[in-house]
């Protein structure tokens, strides 16, 4: 069975053709600026790389031009949709509804739909995936794979604020945690690796985008993440966790406005807000190697406040026997790394230079006489949703 993987994000599509059978990624693209008029699709079939220029309003376009090239005599990825055994959707927010992966019925849809209000950016978006596969490939399952599914295991004292109790009666207000496709690819991978089901990881996706989690056993124990994917430790643009206090205040002293503080603290804070420079990591720290101080002060910032959440999931786990690094940064920032573990030596934890000399790639980074094994694990949150999509669909008629 073929499967494509569809990833809706507000204005962008990221997918994936996968071959169950033969475990084959077949094609891979990804759609920027959906909705504009300079919108264009990076696209890689079997290593053949290519940049379609092409203008898409929404995502029905998007998808339609996807599904154009897979069939076309260019590409001659299949020869028709009915190649297509099913389509599996990234959704960010379940809510409490979801534990697991689903099968997409009108009452999945229905509770999407209500999840609106706990992420208004991202849950739209899947939807509108939905919709555009339902019209193009309207026999073709579907499978609505959820962000927060995997953190559904914490326990109550992990998930409740300490908020009036009846915000989370009336309206589910609590922490949801998200990256959970990305953190029980993690989690299953390192298991494989290290030959054991019964490990106690702190599994760290840093990207643009940051999340930890706490996993023991397999399963989801606590995380960074909360309501949204704004809290936990600083990010590319995104503040991670402040004073409740600081919003209110600055939105009297520049008479900012409830949307445009939220905006602010998605986009315009995190290590972009404090260095100045840019929104890539990449050259924040070519501005760190020439001195400049406010670069190096968020990159430092960011590895303190992340070394201090490992230390937190330690006391969490009860102790820890796996420290893995993944995501953009995680995978190929070496310095990050090297900063973050700088921090831990008191627990006994050390990294290997030498070993940590390397980007995107499995490896064990932490030295022979370190008291935690520390690995980089390259996450692949595609194959988790192609699978869920296949064992749900495979028996089908």
């Amino acid at each position: 069975m073929k499967v494509l993987v569809l990833n809706c994000g507000s204005s962008s599509l990221k997918c994936q053709l996968i071959d169950m059978e033969k475990k084959e990624r077949i094609m891979k693209g990804h759609y920027d600026r959906i909705g504009g008029a300079r919108s264009s699709l990076r696209f890689n079939v079997r290593g053949n790389k290519s940049v379609i220029e092409y203008p898409a309003r929404d995502f029905e376009e998007a998808i339609e031009k996807i599904l154009s090239l897979l069939t076309s005599e260019e590409y001659q990825v299949i020869h028709d949709f009915n190649e297509i055994g099913a389509v599996g959707h990234r959704i960010v927010h379940g809510g409490e509804k979801f534990k697991n992966s689903v099968i997409i019925d009108n009452d999945v849809i229905a509770a999407i739909e209500e999840n609106i209000t706990l992420a208004p950016l991202h849950n739209p978006a899947g939807l509108a995936g939905i919709e555009a596969c339902r019209k193009l490939l309207p026999h073709t399952p579907m499978v609505a794979v959820f962000d927060t599914a995997f953190h559904q295991t914490m326990e109550e004292k992990a998930f409740i604020y300490q908020l009036p109790y009846k915000y989370y009666e009336d309206y589910k207000i609590r922490k949801y945690g998200f990256h959970g496709i990305s953190h029980r690819y993690i989690a299953k991978r390192i298991s494989e690796m290290l030959g054991r089901n019964d490990l106690r990881i702190i599994s760290c996706h840093l990207g643009q985008g940051a999340s930890l989690c706490a996993i023991k056993d397999g399963k989801s124990i606590d995380t960074t993440m909360g309501l949204t994917p704004l809290a936990g430790v600083p990010m590319g643009t995104r503040c991670g966790d402040v004073d409740p206090s600081i919003i209110p205040t600055v939105m009297k002293l520049y008479d900012i406005k409830p949307d445009e503080m939220l905006r602010i603290m998605n986009k315009e804070s995190g290590a972009w807000g404090v260095s100045g420079v840019s929104t890539d990591f990449r050259d924040i720290e070519r501005m760190a190697k020439t001195g400049d101080e406010r670069s190096i002060l968020a990159l430092e910032s960011r590895a303190y406040i992340i070394a201090q959440y490992i230390a937190k999931f330690i006391v969490t786990l009860e102790g820890v026997d796996v420290i893995t690094f993944a995501g953009g940064i995680g995978e190929n920032g070496l310095e990050e790394r090297e900063r973050i573990c700088k921090y831990l030596a008191c627990f006994g934890i050390k990294l290997d230079k030498d070993r940590n000399q390397i980007r995107g790639e499995e490896a064990k980074i932490s030295s022979d006489d370190s008291r935690v094994e520390m690995y980089i694990v390259p996450t692949n949150e595609e194959i988790v949703i192609a699978t869920d999509t296949y064992e749900l669909t495979k028996n089908l008629s």
